[in-house]
């Protein structure tokens, strides 16, 4: 299975957060997953660490990197299709940074492991 990390579950998995459930954590650790961290939870961290609304031990240029490959997670880049993509999805989520990652996941089919009962309403896969 191809997982795409929701922003808080990756920030869970990193800081080891009881936040965590018990099938996103096998679903994490199972070695025949591929797990994906999109630029747009990088993204998403780098403005919230520089508004001062996310505390990390250092800067997140560092951190989160250092953190991903330390969890074998894969980046995944935001790609044209997907954000063209967004012009398909109805309006149930406000959030930016979540629309994309569903349009990430559609377009590249994956699941996304996330708790957001806002994202479970669009026509994408997920699991927690």
């Amino acid at each position: 299975m191809k997982l795409l990390l929701d922003t808080s579950p990756f920030l869970w998995i990193i800081l080891d957060a009881p936040e965590l459930s018990g099938q996103a954590i096998e679903l994490f650790t199972d070695p025949d997953n591929e797990v994906y961290l999109s630029t747009v939870s990088t993204w998403e961290i780098a403005i919230k660490y520089e508004l001062g609304k996310l505390p990390l031990p250092e800067a997140p240029e560092k951190f989160i990197p250092f953190q991903r490959a330390m969890h074998g997670i894969e980046p995944l880049p935001l790609d044209e299709e997907s954000t063209l993509y967004l012009t398909k999805l109805p309006y149930y989520h406000k959030d930016p940074f979540d629309r994309m990652l569903v349009c990430q996941a559609i377009v590249n089919g994956l699941v996304i492991l996330t708790p957001d009962q806002l994202i479970r309403q669009y026509p994408v896969r997920t699991s927690w």
